[in-house]
């Protein structure tokens, strides 16, 4: 036997596992690397779209905190428009209020002129009564009673 030797069985086996080495490379290398190159595009694309994802947010967020500032802004707006309103329609109502009380007092003095007209003369027909029975007892007798009421008429326009 010789030790060291190269013989027909080794290069057979050196044959066959060269053969080997090709269908495995063939076969076996060649899809699996496939595979591999399939997933490191789906991790690629799966961190690109986080990074997406993650901007996308940013700028939702920056959008909403916009949008949140706009509203408040608004809502501001809008109760600084119903306060003013709420003194306009309380400056209206006070000078309706005033418009109304002026009314009143206007009508009230009007009435009040109207009452005092009616007791003047009211009391210049008591006073005439008054003045002509008065001289009926001075005088002990009746003087024309037309003659004694245009005097006293003429005498109280006088007052």
């Amino acid at each position: 036997m010789n030790p060291v030797g190269i013989n027909g069985t080794l290069i057979i086996q050196l044959i066959t596992f060269a053969i080997l080495v090709a269908l495995l490379y063939k076969y076996m290398y060649g899809p699996l690397r496939k595979v591999m190159d399939d997933r490191r595009a789906k991790i690629a694309d799966g961190l690109a779209a986080a990074e997406r994802g993650k901007e996308e947010m940013a700028l939702a967020q920056k959008r909403a905190t916009e949008l949140l500032r706009e509203a408040k802004e608004k809502a501001a707006e809008i109760v600084a428009q119903a306060e003013r309103r709420s003194v306009e329609l309380r400056e209206e109502a006070q000078g309706k209020a005033r418009e109304e009380a002026d009314r009143i007092i206007a009508s009230a003095r009007a009435e009040i002129d109207v009452e005092t007209n009616r007791a003047r003369e009211v009391l210049r027909g008591q006073v005439v009564d008054l003045v002509v029975d008065g001289t009926q007892r001075i005088l002990h007798r009746e003087i024309d009673g037309q003659t004694h009421r245009d005097i006293i008429d003429r005498m109280v326009g006088q007052l």
